[in-house]
């Protein structure tokens, strides 16, 4: 099988993205700790995000944003969603382990995927789970479940 120069690039990408997800995790659960409020270390978290995206866009073309007001209201509870896991890892992680945490976002993140996938729901390419695909996710599943005491 022979990878298109997209695919690395993207395959890359993403492999750096879930490497910080734990990393933000164990910060912003220290975070936490440290005010005494998940909800305190998200807010500045978010505005530390808020920063970096309106600086990406500034360099990339904020005329991007004429078209927020036309698209559909349902596509913006994808920030209810992160604000949803950024609240609920910084506030399990101290308590729960961030590895576990984690790992318990991943089983979740395969089981969603694989489910998005199959029925091409929001748009999503359509990828049918076949049975080695869903032993693959099985697998997968089992070696997070593995990995952890809890």
């Amino acid at each position: 099988m022979e990878l298109s120069t997209d695919t690395v690039r993207y395959a890359a990408v993403m492999l750096a993205a879930g490497i910080g997800i734990p990393v933000l995790a164990a910060l912003n659960a220290q975070l936490g700790t440290r005010l005494g409020s998940p909800a305190a270390a998200a807010t500045c978290l978010f505005v530390v995000a808020f920063a970096s995206s309106a600086a990406v866009l500034l360099a990339t073309g904020p005329a991007a944003l004429a078209g927020v007001g036309a698209a559909p209201k349902h596509l913006f509870l994808a920030g209810c969603l992160v604000a949803f896991y950024v609240l609920s890892i910084t506030w399990a992680a101290p308590k729960f382990g961030v590895g576990n945490a984690v790992f318990f976002v991943l089983l979740g993140q395969l089981v969603s995927a694989a489910f998005i996938d199959h029925f091409g729901l929001m748009g999503a390419r359509i990828s049918p789970i076949s049975p080695s695909r869903a032993a693959g996710i099985a697998l997968m599943a089992a070696g997070v479940l593995l990995t952890q005491k809890v």
